[in-house]
């Protein structure tokens, strides 16, 4: 073998070897983003909100009217 010949196989194996690095952090990359989009919360989805209502006090009717009436 000569020098030129072994340079040439250093340049394509750090080539293939540069090419699987960026395709693995490409994949890396995909995976995080693809986990971020499923992560986030639904817009637009319902809510509910319980509350407890206290009654009013009503004040007594001063005056108390009675209605009768007869059957003919």
């Amino acid at each position: 073998m000569n020098r030129t010949s072994r340079r040439s196989r250093r340049r394509s194996f750090l080539r293939v070897a540069g090419f699987l690095l960026l395709l693995g952090a490409v994949f890396v990359v995909g995976v995080a983003v693809g986990e971020a989009l499923h992560d986030r919360p639904d817009l637009g989805g319902s809510q509910t909100i319980v509350r407890t209502l206290t009654p009013i006090t009503i004040a007594p009717a001063a005056q108390t009217v009675t209605v009768t009436s007869s059957s003919p």
